[in-house]
C-alpha cells in the first residue's frame, strides 16, 4: 500500500521515469504512474517535482549529465568539434523517445551550458565570430537531436517479434511501388526503411554536420 513515510530518492524516480520513457514513451510517464512504482502516493513525488514537467526536465538534464565531453588537446579544431558533437550523440541514441527534451536544458543545465560553451569555442577558433557561432552550434545541435529522435524504427515496438512484423510492412509498402517510376526508392527499400548499420547511421549523421560546417566557414 502506498505510504506518505516511504523515503522517497528523486534520482531513482528520475531512473524510473527514463526506464518507462525508453520503453513506452513520454506519454506513459506520469507522476502518479511513477508513485505505484515506487510505492508511494502521488503527494510523495511533489515534494520533489512540481508538475509533471518538472520531472521532464530532469529527464532532459540526466541525459546531458551523460555527456562523456572529450578531453581538450591540440587536434584541429574541426576533429574536436566532431569529437564533441559525436559525444553529445552517443548519450542521446540510447534514449530517442527521450532526447528531445535536452533541446530545451542546454543553456540551463550546467552540462548543457558546458558543452555549449565548448562547442562555441571550437567554432570561434576555427574562424567564425561568436554571434555566428552561436547560430551554427544551435541548428548543428538541433540536427543531431533530430538524428537521434528519428532514427528509423526507433519509434516501433521494442518487442523484437512486433517491431519486426512493422518494419516488414513497411519494405512491402515501398517494394510494391511501381519500380519503373521509383527505381530507387525500390531497389533501396530495406536500408530507406531500417539502416544496415545504427553506427553507420549516427556516424554519417555528424559526418555531415562538420561536413555542413567546414563548408558554411569556407563559403
Amino acid at each position: 500500500m502506498p505510504t506518505l513515510t516511504k523515503r522517497l530518492d528523486p534520482t531513482q524516480v528520475v531512473d524510473s521515469a527514463l526506464e518507462l520513457a525508453d520503453t513506452e514513451g513520454l506519454d506513459a510517464v506520469t507522476l502518479r504512474r511513477l508513485a505505484q512504482l515506487h510505492e508511494v502516493t502521488p503527494m510523495a513525488l511533489y515534494r520533489h517535482f512540481s508538475d509533471k514537467n518538472d520531472l521532464l526536465n530532469a529527464l532532459g538534464d540526466r541525459l546531458l549529465a551523460s555527456i562523456e565531453l572529450p578531453e581538450r588537446s591540440d587536434r584541429p579544431w574541426d576533429q574536436r568539434l566532431h569529437q564533441m558533437l559525436t559525444a553529445f550523440v552517443d548519450a542521446l541514441r540510447p534514449h530517442p523517445r527521450v532526447a528531445g527534451l535536452t533541446l530545451g536544458r542546454i543553456l540551463i543545465a550546467e552540462p548543457g551550458l558546458e558543452m555549449a560553451e565548448r562547442t562555441m569555442e571550437l567554432l570561434v577558433e576555427g574562424g567564425f565570430d561568436t554571434d555566428y557561432a552561436a547560430e551554427v552550434g544551435r541548428q548543428s545541435i538541433c540536427s543531431l537531436i533530430t538524428l537521434v529522435t528519428t532514427e528509423p524504427g526507433s519509434g516501433e515496438d521494442p518487442e523484437p517479434v512486433a517491431r519486426e512484423q512493422a518494419l516488414r510492412v513497411k519494405r512491402a509498402a515501398l517494394g510494391a511501388l511501381d519500380p519503373k517510376r521509383y527505381p530507387l526508392i525500390t531497389s533501396a527499400a530495406d536500408t530507406l526503411i531500417c539502416p544496415t548499420s545504427t553506427d553507420q547511421y549516427y556516424a554519417l549523421g555528424v559526418d555531415l554536420v562538420v561536413a555542413g560546417i567546414r563548408g558554411v566557414r569556407g563559403a
